[in-house]
């Protein structure tokens, strides 16, 4: 393949910004081939698919100069402007769209395997003079009720800055809009873009963490009034809360880790109290995260605890209605015993038998009630003294 188009030259050292960048790598040698004639063109040609191109512009001293509509009139651009910075978003790139900013930036091809591939943990990586950022936005959807999680991936370079975003959130746009109207922020290079783009996602995670104590309060009502429903609320809430944990805490400790290179590689004064700003604001959201999910652990076992209690109250009344009902069926039986005995003498002697010898007997009939009598008292006494009656 033919060698790409040079790079701009860089500007003198005087002219260079304050940022978390290293001395640039010095150009690889080209892969050997067969002639340029016979070579296919560079990717940065070849026309992208702008679909996916949310916005591309350049700055000069923190102004747009340019809004190229295509990745190679943006690459152009910046060339033309030896004191420029480009700031690209995209929006789920293709393949070859990625291929050409990595062809156009000299982005590392593991870098470029992950702005590809979503499902990123939060991390911050630096390959040469490029930094590498993965961030995971969130939003909570009224609706559903229900935290919404997206994924961004930035690459920062001396001189652009280009934003991968899987999802919805966050709004960028809004990023960008608020950058161009400070363009004495915007002037401190990529590193002042990153910045507020941190700053974006971390303020992004301010309305989910009111929604979440929202659900939280709603959730221990519903606990104590008895709702069937709310353990799995509780337990999808409480998955939630394992995925905003996920994006919040690594977050830390990437702050933490552009903070302790700030004096290496010459951070602007003002972009370092910005960022202990959003670091202290990451902390903040870290550690309530870590109480949603204590607080979730806790009103599980208290429901589990009353739901126990619950079904053994109700074991309870079905044992008391059952004892209740074998007591009447023992007084129904017994009195049914009793007078299922004269019942039975009155139908032996009401047979009519010839042969009967009681039959003809004058004190027949009163041996058959006293009879009756016996058996009937008998009866009831037996069962009197076993409390059937």
């Amino acid at each position: 393949m033919s060698e790409r188009p040079d790079r701009r030259p860089s500007p003198p050292p005087a002219a260079k910004r304050a940022g978390w960048r290293r001395p640039a790598s010095p150009p690889a040698a080209p892969p050997a081939g067969p002639p340029a004639s016979a070579q296919p063109a560079a990717p940065s040609a070849t026309p992208p698919n702008h679909r996916s191109v949310i916005d591309s512009a350049v700055y000069r001293d923190g102004r747009r100069v340019a809004s190229p509509a295509t990745l190679a009139d943006t690459f152009r651009q910046l060339r033309e402007e030896p004191d420029g910075m480009a700031w690209i978003g995209l929006h789920r790139p293709t393949e070859p769209e990625l291929h050409s900013l990595a062809a156009e930036f000299n982005l590392h091809e593991l870098a470029v395997e992950d702005a590809l591939e979503a499902h990123q943990r939060p991390k911050l990586e630096r390959y040469g003079d490029t930094l590498f950022v993965v961030l995971r936005a969130a939003r909570y959807l009224d609706a559903q009720e229900e935290v919404e999680f997206g994924e961004l991936h930035i690459f920062v370079g001396p001189d652009f800055l280009i934003t991968v975003r899987h999802g919805g959130a966050p709004d960028l746009s809004t990023v960008r809009h608020r950058m161009e109207q400070t363009p004495e922020l915007l002037s401190l290079g990529p590193e002042a873009a990153l910045y507020a783009i941190l700053d974006a996602v971390v303020d992004g995670y301010a309305p989910v963490v009111e929604g979440v104590q929202t659900d939280i309060d709603e959730i221990e009502t519903e606990v104590f009034r008895g709702d069937p429903a709310v353990s799995r609320r509780i337990y999808e809430l409480s998955r939630e809360m394992v995925e905003f944990q996920r994006a919040t805490r690594p977050l830390v400790g990437m702050l933490h880790g552009l903070m302790a290179g700030f004096a290496k590689y010459g951070t602007d004064e003002e972009l370092q109290r910005y960022l202990r700003d959003v670091a202290d604001h990451v902390t903040h959201t870290s550690e309530r995260v870590d109480g949603f999910r204590q607080a979730l652990t806790e009103i599980l076992t208290v429901n589990a605890t009353l739901v126990s209690q619950q079904q053994n109250a109700e074991m309870r009344a079905l044992a008391e209605a059952g004892f209740e009902q074998n007591e009447e069926i023992k007084k129904i039986s017994s009195w049914a015993a009793i007078l299922f005995a004269p019942t039975l003498v009155g139908t032996i002697y009401g047979m009519n038998f010839e042969d009967m010898p009681e039959l003809k007997w004058a004190g027949g009939y009163p041996f058959a009630i006293l009879l009756m009598a016996v058996v009937c008292v008998s009866l009831y006494v037996i069962f009197k003294k076993r409390d059937w009656l």
